[in-house]
Formats: C-alpha cells, structure tokens, sequence
C-alpha cells in the first residue's frame, strides 16, 4: 500500500475527530435515556386539559404515563402535594411557589404552564351600571376573589398602588374570597362592588353582558406566564431522566396547542375528556383559547418571579434577600432554552 493514500485515510479520521469534537452535544432526543420511573402522579382539574395530558395524549410523554390521582382546586394545594410526596408534580403561581420555597421546600419550578395573553387575560369587573370609575372609587368597597394572599390579591395591590392610592386606602378594601364559579353571580347580586374574573368564569359572564372591565393583567403587564409546575429537588436528583421527558413532552404539548388551528385543539381536548370518563361536562372545553404561556416551550423569564417577590417583600411577607428569583427555578430540561439566555 502506498504512503500517499495511508496519509490521505490519517489526515481524513484527524478531519472526522476534530468535527464531532466542535459539534453540540447530543440532544436527549437523538438517544432516549432510560428512564427512572415508568409513571407520572399528578392532580389534574375538572374540564380541564392541562399541557402535561395534552402531551400524552399527543405521543410527546411516551413511554412515561400520567397516573391521575384525583382533583385539586388550589395551585398552593397541588405543589404541597409534590412536596409531600402524594404526587410526582404539581403547579401553582409563581407567587405561591415563592412562598412555599420561603418556607423551606426543596422544590424548582421547571415549566410554566399557565399565563396571560390577548385571549386569556384576568381581569377586574364592575357592573355596567355600577358607579365605580377608577381606583379610588375602589376604598370602602368589597372586592372578590378566587384566593386570599395570591395572585388577584397581587392584581388588585399592584392596580391600586400604581393609581395612586395610599396603603391605609388600600386597607379600607374589603376582600371576600368565593368559587370563581360564584363570583360573576355575587357581583350581579350585588353582594360585591368588583370582582376579579378569569377563563370560562369570565368568558360566559362577559357573554350574558352587563359588566365592564377597570382593569386587566394583560392590560397592564403585557403577556406573561403566571404559573409553573414544580418537581422537587429530590425527584430532580434520583430522575433527571424523567424530569427531562417530563418538561420536554410539556413543551412540545404548549408549542402544539400554540400552532395548531384551534378547532383541531379543542376536538383534541374533548376527545381526552372524553376518554377519561370522568362525567365531565366537555361544553366547558369551547372556551378554551390558550394556556397562555409567554415564554416558547414554557421557557420561564426572572421577571415572572421576581415581580412577586418584590411585592412580597413590599407588603412584608418576606425579608428582603429571603427568597432569591434566580433560586426558583430552572430551564435547564426545556427543549427550547438555547433560543434565549434563560437559565
């Protein structure tokens, strides 16, 4: 054999080293990594599809499954859940989040999952008649809510606070918590002067007319994710495998739904709840618009949890460096972090 083509096969194997040593490493897609567990624990909510049952339903979890161990109807209860052990995840806004780590929970934020948009927006209610203009005429008056100490009590404070009142002002407004479901019903009744409104509550309130809006988060904020599933720091530790098929499967199911024409969304939708015979009134699916995820794939921005510190440590919830955004949460398993310079 010559030295000529002995060189040539040398010069073309150093070639070959030197571009797998500059390519990117390898995707988790490009070889499944064998996972931890073969399940998922999770609540879920009535009439709902959430993103993480929209991507097993699409293929994206496979061959992990979601075990659905019941209903909950409180974010703060779902992500004590996770923190408890009873289920392998759960999600809460990010300001609960916040205060749960404040008191000493391992957990991490991992994806959001829920936000505001120009189609999914909270928003605060009077009746059209009602003789509510502006903020001020908001003290003395009963506002309600779906939750005391979350996110609309954050809405309303920061709504307040911004046109101008005082915090003894402030403090003159009465918050009455109710179910979102009887909210629009105890406004008309009179029995409240505001409420705040949001999803199918707002939606079919709107639709019988006789309301208006003072305010609204996408109004104010612009688009933003308001809430996020958590893992614990311990499920992160012993199955990373898992928690990486989790978010990734999450955020293929966000961007689906995202580009997808909506009727084929909402055929998608009935069809899950359908099929998971709970006796669950598909009707409610129609109102479906977005989840309203800001960030592409779920991906979270600092702002969207260090607004909610900052608040907390104004209204003296938490000390000042108690809690630190950067600490909260992580997109390290999000399929779409390399598009942005997100953690």
């Amino acid at each position: 054999m010559s030295a000529v083509p002995a060189r040539r096969r040398l010069l073309t194997a150093i070639a070959a080293m030197a571009a797998l040593s500059l390519a990117p490493p390898a995707s988790a897609g490009d070889a499944p990594a064998a996972l931890e567990i073969a399940e998922l624990r999770y609540q879920g909510w009535a009439a709902t599809v959430t993103p993480p049952e929209l991507a097993e339903e699409l293929g994206y979890l496979a061959p992990l499954k979601l075990k659905w161990i019941g209903n909950t109807i409180s974010g703060p209860q779902d992500i004590q859940a996770a923190v408890t052990g009873d289920v392998d995840f759960g999600g809460a806004f990010n300001g609960a989040i916040a205060k749960l780590v404040a008191a000493h929970a391992r957990i991490k934020a991992v994806i959001a999952y829920y936000g505001a948009d120009k189609d999914n927006a909270t928003g605060l209610y009077v009746l059209d008649d009602s003789p509510i203009k502006s903020a001020h005429d908001l003290i003395g008056k009963k506002i309600g809510m779906n939750t005391l100490a979350a996110y609309q009590e954050y809405l309303l404070t920061d709504y307040l606070l911004r046109q101008g009142l005082s915090r003894d002002e402030i403090k003159d407004t009465t918050l009455v918590a109710a179910p979102p479901i009887n909210l629009a019903l105890l406004l008309r009744a009179k029995q409240l002067d505001a409420t705040f409104l949001q999803d199918i509550a707002r939606d079919k309130a709107v639709e019988q007319g006789g309301i208006r809006a003072l305010t609204t988060d996408f109004g104010d904020y612009g688009a933003l994710s308001l809430a996020s599933y958590v893992l614990t720091d311990r499920f992160i530790e012993e199955k990373p495998n898992a928690a990486r098929k989790f978010v990734e499967a999450t955020a293929q199911a966000i961007e689906w739904a995202r580009a997808t024409p909506r009727d084929e969304v909402l055929e998608r939708l009935r069809k899950i709840v359908r099929d998971r015979h709970r006796n669950e009134d598909t009707s409610v699916i129609d109102h479906w618009k977005s989840y309203g995820v800001a960030g592409r794939g779920g991906l979270i921005a600092d702002r969207e949890f260090a607004t909610y510190v900052d608040w907390y440590v104004q209204v003296g919830q938490l000390r000042p460096g108690q809690v630190k955004p950067a600490d909260l949460y992580t997109n390290r398993f999000n399929p779409f972090r390399s598009e942005t310079a997100s953690r």
